[in-house]
């Protein structure tokens, strides 16, 4: 049995969700090493949970990225594209009830700052201020361990702990925003939750679960959904 045909049983067990795993090499053979999927929405997307990564790097190395699309073809996303990039390796995905894949590799695809789906560690809010500030200031933020899960991040959101970390200091309230400040909020959910960029004439940057990113009007929800504000001090 090969380690597609392993794959492919991963993928219908798991059906409706998306199924997602590795391949590695593991004493000099190709071996699927299933992997838990950490996404909140299993049939739309997939997270590999981190602890099963680390497994499988223990064992062998790691030669690519496996994930089902269980309701369309396996053509890939953006999100998966951006995914790819972001982790440099090929992406294998399979249709499970046709049975028909799809490979690809890294190809230097970028998305701009407009128009992105959400991706959890990949293209998120703060992943969002992170390429603004490369794109348009060429400052390359430092990264920060952030939980490896949004249901984890969810419970003990940690902007707070982050944004310091990265060059950026508090602002005083009477302080008027400058393009580039970084707006901390609760999004209803009793936490500082998310982050926007201010990106001047009364407009933010910003990335929302399940939504495209956009520019949207800094109006009086988001205003009183701010909680803080930050500046890049560095």
């Amino acid at each position: 049995m090969t380690w597609q045909d392993i794959a492919l049983k991963h993928a219908e067990k798991d059906a409706p969700h998306e199924a997602c795993g590795l391949l590695a090499v593991y004493k000099g053979k190709e071996k699927y090493f299933p992997c838990k999927n950490l996404a909140e929405d299993l049939g739309e997307q997939f997270i590999i949970d981190p602890d099963d990564w680390v497994k499988a790097e223990d064992a062998g190395e790691v030669i690519a990225v496996f994930h089902s699309h269980p309701q369309i073809p396996p053509f890939p996303s953006q999100a998966d594209l951006a995914s790819c990039e972001y982790l440099d390796l090929p992406f294998y995905i399979v249709t499970p009830e046709t049975k028909e894949w799809h490979y690809f590799e890294p190809s230097g695809y970028k998305k701009g700052l407009i128009g992105r789906q959400w991706v959890w560690g990949v293209q998120d809010c703060w992943n969002l201020i992170h390429d603004w500030y490369k794109e348009k200031k060429n400052i390359t933020l430092k990264h920060w361990e952030r939980p490896k899960s949004p249901e984890e991040f969810s419970k003990s959101p940690l902007f707070e702990y982050g944004l310091p970390l990265t060059g950026f200091k508090e602002l005083d309230d009477t302080l008027d925003l400058e393009v580039g400040d970084v707006l901390l909020m609760n999004t209803g959910t009793g936490n500082l939750d998310h982050v926007a960029l201010y990106v001047g004439d009364q407009t933010i940057l910003h990335h929302c679960v399940k939504r495209l990113s956009c520019r949207e009007t800094y109006d009086q929800k988001y205003i009183e959904w701010t909680k803080k504000r930050y500046r890049y001090a560095q």
